[in-house]
């Protein structure tokens, strides 16, 4: 399943995309589904089913980063993690740990994880870049304004586009300097990460601006609070219709990976839209 974006981003193995990328949460606190995989075996078999469905990425996250959430220190979240990535050697996708420790990173990769997604695009520990540099790893750089306890409170930008292109820009920079290519690199806007509505409608309307810095872009949209700020009174987890539009919108818009936490209904949305789609 592929849509072409005539980015010439051939060397970087997600530049075809779409690609969908399956939410792990082994957290007693993120948003939509916290507690439910705190196990280690069930966290272990809901990522498994996920690439049964079809997500080439699973995501494991040992800490809520939602708005409101109280940080956890690096050997909880390693505590919580670890034995997730450990059970999944060998499973066919790719293993990615949402953390912005230095420690976790280190303890994620020694473990077999191959991706670091880090919502503070490297900034939050001094460390991190030490421990990623080396190898064959890839980052995924988000833009956050703010802590997640406070960040949501008042976010403010002069324009948040542009504020958050040359944010994520300067990241790529910050990166080359340390040598890592972009062919190891994601970038991701940060939808709900610091962002009134207002914002992260501006950003969303406009993800094909994020292509211009040349390396696949991430979003993750599924469940989000904006979607009950369109149509109130509506849960996490009755917010899939409108996670699947905004998905076919940023499809349109070239984003190439899909932070989700419904992947086959994500992946039937994408390939009825893209049977469609060439028959334009």
């Amino acid at each position: 399943m592929t849509l072409d974006t005539g980015m010439g981003m051939d060397a970087h193995p997600f530049a075809r995309g779409p690609v969908l990328m399956g939410i792990v949460n082994v957290t007693p606190d993120s948003f939509s589904d916290g507690g439910r995989f705190i196990d280690p075996k069930r966290a272990i078999d809901h990522a498994k089913r996920l690439i049964e469905e079809g997500a080439a990425i699973v995501d494991i996250g040992g800490e809520s980063t939602r708005p409101g959430a109280a940080p956890v220190s690096p050997a909880a979240e390693i505590d919580r993690i670890i034995p997730v990535v450990e059970g999944l050697k060998g499973c066919g996708a790719h293993i990615s740990v949402d953390t912005r420790h230095a420690a976790t990173m280190k303890a994620a990769l020694k473990a077999g994880a191959g991706i670091i997604n880090d919502i503070s695009a490297l900034m939050d520990d001094p460390e991190s870049i030490s421990v990623v540099s080396p190898g064959k790893t890839l980052i995924c750089l988000m833009h956050r304004q703010g802590e997640p306890m406070t960040m949501q409170k008042n976010p403010h930008y002069n324009n948040v586009l542009q504020e958050v292109f040359n944010f994520l820009q300067e990241r790529i920079s910050f990166c080359a300097s340390h040598r890592i290519d972009k062919s190891r690199l994601l970038i991701d806007p940060g939808i709900g990460f610091g962002k009134s509505f207002d914002h992260n409608m501006t950003l969303i309307h406009n993800m094909a601006r994020f292509q211009e810095l040349g390396v696949p872009v991430l979003v993750g949209l599924s469940r989000k609070s904006f979607i009950e700020k369109i149509c109130p009174g509506t849960p996490a987890d009755r917010r899939l219709p409108g996670s699947l539009t905004t998905a076919l919108w940023c499809l349109q818009q070239g984003v190439q990976v899909f932070r989700v936490h419904d992947v086959a209904e994500t992946r039937q949305a994408f390939a009825v839209f893209q049977k469609i789609w060439s028959r334009a």
